[in-house]
């Protein structure tokens, strides 16, 4: 199949030539025809030499690559990406698992699949398209994703409609693209239950990228006093009540959040009198808290989506820290998390090392976290790291 032609400026290959996934929309001469939003192109070099196939948008990112080979990007070729994708999460054991059947499928670059994120909640994917093309392939990628998956998937939902270039203008509607009679919301990760609302929740309804740190977190509870801010699902707070914390005090400026918290804590704890939840700000919270916990767990969103304000995201990420380095009992321990792809670790590193000289405080370094394996880095695009964590002791 021919697709239009996109050619690069001289020495503008360089990157692709290391595999990264992206033209910048700078790097491009000329372009052959009007190719439309989301269209595949083929991409030359200033000699007219083949380097790659890729989805077309508008923007910084003028290109996301999706083949370095000349072949059809059909069907076929989808299916041929999932089966990978799906084989890796067979071999982490996340792949018929009755303690887990929550993990994430796709992880878009880090599967060689950009733009794409596929997130599987027990019989349902919900698919999540951050580009023009991805969106235009989408009914061809659900009905990829139900061969490969079999009857282990009975729903595929799509979930765009806040993900999308907004300039792209292609009105697109959420929906179950496969199935969506009665579908049962209630996801398992390690034995416990959690209620998802992917219809109205944030990202696909629920942060799979935590289930490591989650796990981790829950060996740390024993007898403790667990605040967990920005609680969201409340996930670190159900593994801290069966890690057998003390008490566990959850917060969320959302109303719709702690509901859902609240929700999830009766679902694996009936009638447990250790969990209390808070719809507030966290910064005043945390200003009027005194010093009642020694286990803090700071998980914000991202405060910085663009490079332009991260100068303010790390502020914030300081002032965060700072507190909680202030308030926090002596021999306490802080989870504290950045998921700003925009930050690097050092740059999340020194934000944090700021708020502990703030304070005054020792601090050791215990964890240094990451994303788990579901949510895998393509080497050659280092940008897809993007959740940092550190677990800190603070004498």
């Amino acid at each position: 199949m021919s697709y239009k032609k996109v050619y690069l400026n001289p020495k503008k290959e360089e990157s692709l030539k290391r595999f990264h996934p992206w033209v910048f929309s700078g790097a491009i001469h000329h372009i052959d025809g009007t190719p439309e939003e989301g269209e595949i192109v083929e991409v030359y070099d200033s000699g007219k030499h083949f380097i790659a196939l890729g989805h077309c948008q508008i923007g910084s990112i003028a290109v996301r690559i999706l083949s370095f080979e000349n072949e059809p990007i059909d069907k076929t070729f989808w299916k041929k990406r999932l089966e990978i994708a799906y084989q890796l999460r067979k071999q982490l054991g996340l792949t018929g698992n009755s303690h887990n059947n929550t993990y994430r499928l796709v992880h878009g670059e880090g599967d060689l699949l950009p733009g794409l994120i596929v997130d599987i909640y027990a019989h349902t994917a919900v698919m999540q398209a951050h580009s023009p093309g991805m969106h235009l392939s989408r009914n061809e990628l659900a009905e990829a994703l139900k061969e490969v998956l079999g009857d282990s998937i009975e729903n595929v939902y799509y979930k765009s409609e806040d993900t999308l270039p907004f300039k792209a203008d292609l009105d697109a509607e959420n929906g179950y693209l496969i199935g969506g009679q009665n579908v049962p919301a209630i996801a398992i990760e390690n034995d416990l239950q959690f209620h998802v609302d992917w219809v109205k929740g944030q990202k696909t309804g629920f942060f799979v990228d935590q289930r490591d740190n989650r796990s981790l977190l829950e060996r740390y509870s024993k007898g403790r006093s667990v605040l967990n801010m920005f609680c969201y699902t409340g996930g670190f707070s159900c593994y801290a009540m069966r890690g057998e914390a003390r008490l566990v005090h959850s917060v969320d400026s959302s109303a719709k959040a702690i509901a859902l918290t609240d929700e999830n804590i009766a679902l694996n704890f009936p009638e447990d009198t250790r969990h209390q939840s808070f719809a507030d700000d966290a910064f005043k919270y945390l200003d009027r808290m005194g010093d009642q916990y020694d286990l803090i767990i700071l998980d914000p969103p991202a405060f910085a989506k663009h490079r332009n304000v991260l100068r303010n995201a790390l502020q914030g990420y300081r002032k965060l820290n700072a507190v909680a380095f202030e308030k926090i009992k002596p021999g306490g321990i802080i989870f504290t998390f950045s998921c700003s792809q925009v930050v690097s670790k050092n740059d999340f590193r020194l934000a944090v090392f700021s708020a502990a000289a703030q304070s005054g405080r020792k601090v050791k370094i215990l964890h240094q976290l990451a994303q788990p394996a579901d949510h895998p880095i393509n080497i050659y695009h280092p940008e897809g790291e993007y959740l940092k964590g550190l677990v800190l002791s603070v004498e």
